[in-house]
């Protein structure tokens, strides 16, 4: 076994500035000592937390609570670099940054997932997300100040990020229209391009999340995939189409410009990742988070959301740490996963299990409680405050 100490200097670039990404050089910086180069790229200045961008929809939030500086990471003796990555080399293990080489002995990609709006016709024009935080803000007026009509949810894809977000906006939607006592005068309906809420988690997961859209009366409508959208309607695949005051949607996704053209993508389009040490074809080069396809057992891919993204860039850290000083890898990513459902009213449900599983994954969905809502609230005050 090598002695840390006399290892030479090495450097590790992470690729991306979301939660994977800066939970990765959190914890890289921490383990590797000062002569170790920890490098952030990120197109962006800034690191949101989208966990919370449901809160911002809801009122709860304000953008400056769920948003920090990427260049407040150097504290900490993190190099942060921001551009465009025009090219992401493998082989030598180099990436180009807005004509900039950068050098790494090891490198993290985890540019996550960009939005695929243009796909719908008329998706943008007619509706708004809560899957941005620009979006969340805009509906965060319209929402409160609602007094009647008929609102539709949509995912307008079976792919997109965080399977339990539309659900929560729906809850979110509803309690807010209870606490400004106009429930009464809104319909709230979700149609959805997936078979079941949440599906790749299982039916008992649809079905518990099934039972609690029954109990606050919102109409659901599964495999219902959205066509195309004009102001006061949508249209689906079976040819219906719907009427709407207001449409909420969570949209499609699509791999990021940045990994499109190079040798890591496989056929999903995506990067095929060894599921268990997130490790690709090119040695010293990992992929984690929603820019990787991770397959089940079931044929559908690992859910994309950022507790499987932060889960990861523990493992991968952690196994970078021990090649650096010499030490065996220990270090494997499981499958193990849980979310949060914010149900409104201080209240989150929790879903939790093994998406490893054989034959199927296993996961169990815990009844909304003030306990979960509370333990959302730790888990982002740990990342603003602790991280960044």
């Amino acid at each position: 076994m090598a002695n840390s100490k006399q290892v030479s200097s090495q450097s590790v670039v992470v690729l991306g500035g979301g939660i994977g990404g800066v939970a990765a050089a959190n914890r890289l910086r921490k383990r590797l000592d000062q002569r170790h180069r920890v490098i952030l790229v990120n197109r962006y200045p800034d690191f949101t937390f989208a966990a919370s961008y449901l809160w911002v929809m809801s009122g709860k939030r304000k953008a400056s609570q769920v948003t920090r500086p990427l260049k407040a990471l150097e504290r900490r003796g993190i190099e942060v670099v921001l551009g465009n990555i025009e090219n992401i080399d493998g082989a030598d293990r180099t990436v180009s940054v807005d004509g900039k080489r950068l050098n790494a002995d090891n490198i993290i990609i985890s540019l996550g997932a960009e939005y695929a709006t243009d796909t719908i016709p008329g998706l943008k024009e007619t509706g708004e997300t809560f899957a941005t935080l620009a979006g969340a803000q805009r509906l965060a007026p319209a929402i409160n100040s609602l007094t009647k009509g008929r609102v539709l949810i949509v995912t307008a894809a079976p792919m997109y990020r965080c399977p339990a977000a539309p659900y929560e906006a729906a809850f979110l939607i509803d309690a807010i229209a209870r606490n400004n006592k106009v429930r009464g005068n809104i319909d709230i309906e979700i149609h959805s391009a997936e078979p079941g809420p949440m599906a790749v988690a299982g039916a008992n997961v649809s079905a518990a999340v099934i039972s609690l859209l029954e109990e606050r009366n919102i109409a659901y409508h599964p495999a219902h995939q959205i066509t195309a959208a004009s102001p006061g309607r949508i249209d689906f695949v079976d040819s219906k189409s719907e009427p709407f005051d207001m449409l909420v949607y969570m949209p499609p996704i699509r791999p990021p410009q940045a990994i499109v053209s190079t040798p890591f993508v496989g056929p999903s389009g995506w990067i095929e990742a060894d599921r268990n040490s997130l490790t690709t074809s090119f040695p010293g080069v990992y992929a984690i988070g929603d820019n990787t396809q991770l397959s089940l057992s079931i044929g559908k891919p690992l859910p994309r959301a950022g507790v499987f993204a932060h889960a990861q860039a523990l493992v991968v850290a952690d196994s970078i740490v021990a090649t650096i000083e010499g030490r065996e890898v220990s270090s494997s990513f499981n499958g193990h996963g849980g979310c949060f459902i914010e149900t409104g009213f201080g209240k989150a449900g929790y879903g939790t299990g093994n998406f490893f599983a054989e034959p199927s994954p296993a996961v169990n969905i815990k009844q909304p409680s003030s306990r979960f809502h509370l333990s959302k609230i730790i888990f982002e005050h740990n990342v603003m405050k602790r991280w960044l």
